[in-house]
């Protein structure tokens, strides 16, 4: 009877869940939408990667290589994101930037690969956008914002 009630005990303690820990659980955006809304407006790839925290095969996008001066914009909902005086050649096949424009990006902990990564956000409507890293240009912020090319758009500057 004493194992049963430990069996039960201990199987309660791992079985609870609490509403922070449910990933279902959608936080509030100032652009909301539901999950048939942005299917109908992004690619399939988009998708992916901004609403289900997918992530695009290295070296894939354009916007890896690009280097004109302009705006990143999100490819959801068009808040702008980065700079292109930002953007350096991290070599590792992804756009990366050394900044964020302050306040559009929001930041969470990830644990999805078995230990904790800094996952960015499109603060505006949720979009995943990729992770930020400490080992980016030392003379600079130190950080490499490795983005998914996808989840942004270019805008030249004029």
């Amino acid at each position: 009877m004493k194992k049963i009630a430990l069996l039960l005990v201990v199987t309660l303690m791992f079985s609870c869940k609490s509403k922070g820990q449910d990933k279902d659980e959608k936080e509030s955006f100032s652009v909301s939408k539901t999950d048939s809304q942005w299917k109908a407006e992004l690619t399939d790839m988009e998708y992916y990667v901004l609403r289900e925290a997918g992530t695009e095969r290295a070296f894939s996008s354009p916007l890896n290589n690009e280097y004109r001066s302009g705006t990143f914009y999100c490819a959801a909902c068009n808040t702008p994101l980065f700079k292109s005086e930002n953007k350096f050649d991290s070599g590792t096949g992804w756009p990366s930037f050394d900044q964020e424009i302050k306040g559009n990006v929001a930041f969470s902990t990830d644990y999805d690969l078995g230990y904790a990564r800094t996952e960015e956000h499109c603060a505006t409507c949720g979009g995943h956008l990729g992770h930020v890293f400490n080992d980016g240009p030392k003379d600079t912020t130190g950080k490499r914002h490795c983005i998914n090319g996808v989840a942004l758009d270019f805008v030249p500057e004029n």
